[in-house]
């Protein structure tokens, strides 16, 4: 795998990794993508079954400017009731 690294800071990072794993920057590289590519797809999977909740009815969506009012509501009443001692 040829993988050019133009970041300088990427590239101390990953002759970090190399130097403390004794693995090789290709490998190093492949195990990241893979990685990366697993979280992509469970995000994925994710965002289509929430999705699909939704156009099915199965949750309703909330309005997030009335659940931040409502959130900032109880933070205010937490802060405001005396702590015990």
């Amino acid at each position: 795998m040829d993988v050019h690294v133009t970041n300088p800071e990427l590239q101390a990072k990953l002759d970090r990794w190399v130097t403390e794993t004794g693995r090789g920057p290709d490998e190093l590289i492949e195990d990241a993508m893979i990685g990366h590519f697993e979280e992509l797809a469970l995000t994925r999977r994710m965002i289509d079954s929430r999705c699909d909740d939704l156009k099915s009815g199965r949750v309703q969506p909330i309005d997030g400017e009335a659940f931040f009012d409502d959130l900032r509501r109880r933070e205010d009443d937490l802060l405001q009731k005396p702590t015990p001692q």
